[in-house]
C-alpha cells in the first residue's frame, strides 16, 4: 500500500490484489472505506509532475480524473483553470469540497474587491471503469490513477478521447520497474510504462505529438520514515487534430 507521506493523491490499494473475476467490493465502496479509514489520506500538496508540466500552460477548461482529496483540482483553480475533478469516491470529493472551500476563503481574505471568490471547481462522482466524458477540455490530467477495481486501459483512452485540438493530455503514474519496496506492490497490470501509455492509447498517431515521454526519478518517504527512491512514469502530449 501506497502511504500518506507521498505527494499523490489517487493512488491504489495494491496489496498483493490482481485484477480478477472474483466478486470483490465496489470501487466507490473500496475507495469509501479506505478514505475513512484515515483523516487525511494524502499530502495535500499538487502533485510535484502537474506543477512541473501545467504550470506554463495557459488555463482554460481542465479535467481532472481520480481527484481523490482536490490538492491538484485546487491548485489547478488557484492557476486560472474551471475544472471537473472527477473520482469514485463520495468521502474523498466531500473532503476535496470542504479543502476548496477554506482555500477559496484564505483568498478572499487576501483579494483585493470585496465579496467572497466564486467555486472554480465542478466536483462529480462517477465509476472511472464506466466513466465517458462529456465534452472536451484544454487539460485532461490523470494523476496515479491505480486501482484494482478497474484496468488502466479505458479510464485513460477515454481521458485522451477527451482532449480538445491544441489542448494537453498529462498523464503520471508509478513506473512497474521503479516501485516502492515496502507494501506488497505485486500488481504490475496496474502500472504502466512511457511506451505502454503511448502504444495504448494510441499517441504515435498524426493526431497527437508527444512532448514529454520519460521516467523521473524522485525520494519518497515509506511508513516507518524510511526512503526510497521509486520513479514516475510522465507523459505529456498535445492533441493535434
Amino acid at each position: 500500500m501506497t502511504q500518506q507521506g507521498e505527494d499523490h493523491h489517487h493512488i491504489t490499494d495494491d496489496g498483493g490484489t490482481r485484477l480478477t473475476d472474483e466478486p470483490r467490493q465496489s470501487a466507490a465502496e473500496a475507495w469509501d472505506e479506505r478514505y475513512r479509514s484515515k483523516p487525511k489520506l494524502w499530502s495535500g500538496k499538487p502533485n510535484q509532475q502537474l506543477v512541473r508540466e501545467g504550470g506554463g500552460l495557459r488555463p482554460g477548461k481542465a479535467l481532472d480524473l481520480g481527484c481523490g482529496e482536490g490538492a491538484d483540482a485546487i491548485w489547478l483553480a488557484q492557476q486560472g483553470w474551471t475544472v471537473t475533478a472527477v473520482d469514485v469516491s463520495a468521502v474523498a470529493l466531500e473532503r476535496a469540497a470542504t479543502h476548496e472551500k477554506a482555500a477559496l476563503e484564505r483568498e478572499s481574505v487576501h483579494a483585493e474587491g470585496p465579496g467572497e471568490i466564486p467555486s472554480r471547481i465542478h466536483w462529480e462522482q462517477c465509476d472511472l471503469a464506466e466513466w465517458q466524458p462529456e465534452g472536451t477540455y484544454d487539460l485532461v490530467s490523470s494523476q496515479f490513477l491505480h486501482s484494482p477495481q478497474f484496468a488502466w486501459q479505458g479510464p485513460l483512452r477515454a481521458a485522451a478521447a477527451a482532449v480538445k485540438p491544441g489542448g494537453t493530455l498529462l498523464i503520471v503514474g508509478h513506473h512497474p520497474d521503479r516501485l516502492p519496496p515496502w507494501g506488497n506492490h505485486t500488481a504490475a497490470e496496474m502500472f504502466y510504462t512511457p511506451a505502454q501509455l503511448v502504444q495504448e492509447l494510441g499517441l504515435d498517431s498524426p493526431e497527437w505529438q508527444v512532448e514529454v515521454k520519460t521516467t523521473r526519478e524522485r525520494v519518497t518517504a515509506g511508513p516507518d520514515g524510511r526512503e526510497a527512491m521509486i520513479g514516475d512514469t510522465v507523459l505529456r502530449a498535445t492533441r493535434l487534430a
